[in-house]
């Protein structure tokens, strides 16, 4: 490597570390999901300088954008519970002291942990090898069988399907999850202005296409359904904070089949081989291609929404819109 690129990548290693730092330490819970966001961002960056443009795209749409704006939300809403906690502390005891700050102690104890960590760490990543071969051989070999043409994409749905779908169905208990614990907020997180609602009309488009571009080209180049269905689900998310209504109803069977079309698709290809006498998500050669298209593009809208439905941080009420 040049000089600039040494230099390029000690740029963002200091610059990880500090904001990792800043995301620690910071009292302020917003900065903290500012710098959280930040850190995804050059996260982001740094995978791509590792060659990996497959976790760029996931980093920049779930680790920066999902993520940030589902902790924004979240923030929103304890901030409204402090709120009324603080004044129902308030009127019972007046002269409540704020809460207690960690004991030196503890915070020396926790340093010292992390420290042992990094270096643990650290030592592992010293004692790879210099060249380690993996199994990129043997997918590169077996890639013409697999239906696609991006390797990633091969691994992630053909040689290591069974992974993937379990992934699927951790995101589908995690809605279910959130859904068996409260309802969503009836009110919205804050009132859209013009400015937003000018950007997200001239962003909505633009984002349908990348979900759609990411989707499509993610059989022999970096993309795939969860970086579309991450894409999908952050044009929901922007639609949601201007007040627009989305067609899908978020009540009743409708929403239920779309959240669960994905991994439905997934299981119900699996067992459809069977019946041709392969196992369980072994695809035959001359359709494998077809079987993956099709989990794709389902797992694309189950992503989407699921995510969607993760940002409103509930159930949502009968005769609601979207």
């Amino acid at each position: 490597m040049s000089t600039a690129d040494w230099l390029l990548d000690a740029l963002l290693a200091l610059t990880l570390l500090w904001l990792g730092w800043q995301v620690l330490t910071s009292r302020d819970l917003f900065m903290e999901i500012v710098f959280f966001i930040a850190f995804g961002l050059v996260m982001a960056l740094s995978w791509v300088r590792l060659e990996a443009p497959d976790v760029a795209l996931a980093e920049a749409a779930v680790g920066a954008g999902l993520t940030g704006a589902l902790f924004l939300g979240a923030l929103s809403r304890l901030e409204r519970l402090g709120e009324t906690a603080t004044a129902d502390s308030d009127a019972g005891n007046p002269g409540s002291s704020s809460p207690a700050r960690p004991r030196f102690g503890m915070r020396l104890l926790l340093g010292g942990l992390s420290a042992v960590f990094l270096v643990g760490l650290g030592a592992s990543v010293l004692s790879l090898p210099g060249e380690a071969p993996g199994l990129s051989l043997q997918v590169a070999q077996n890639l013409d069988v697999s239906g696609v043409g991006n390797p990633v994409t091969a691994v992630l749905l053909n040689f290591r399907a069974y992974d993937t779908l379990l992934e699927k169905g951790v995101l589908f208990l995690a809605i279910v999850a959130v859904w068996s614990l409260t309802a969503a907020p009836e009110e919205p997180v804050s009132p859209p202005g013009s400015v937003l609602k000018a950007l997200v009309r001239l962003l909505l488009p633009i984002m349908l296409l990348v979900a759609s571009y990411l989707l499509w080209v993610g059989a022999h180049a970096p993309g795939g359904a969860f970086q579309a269905g991450a894409v999908l689900a952050a044009a929901t998310v922007l639609a949601l904070l201007s007040g627009r209504s989305v067609k899908l109803t978020w009540q009743g069977w409708p929403l239920r089949v779309v959240l669960s079309l994905g991994l439905a698709v997934f299981v119900a290809a699996g067992l459809a081989v069977m019946f041709a006498g392969y196992r369980f998500l072994e695809y035959p050669p001359t359709q494998a291609g077809n079987f993956i298209l099709l989990i794709e593009v389902t797992a694309t809208l189950s992503i989407g929404v699921t995510l969607a439905a993760l940002f409103l941080g509930g159930r949502p009420p009968q005769g609601e819109r979207e």
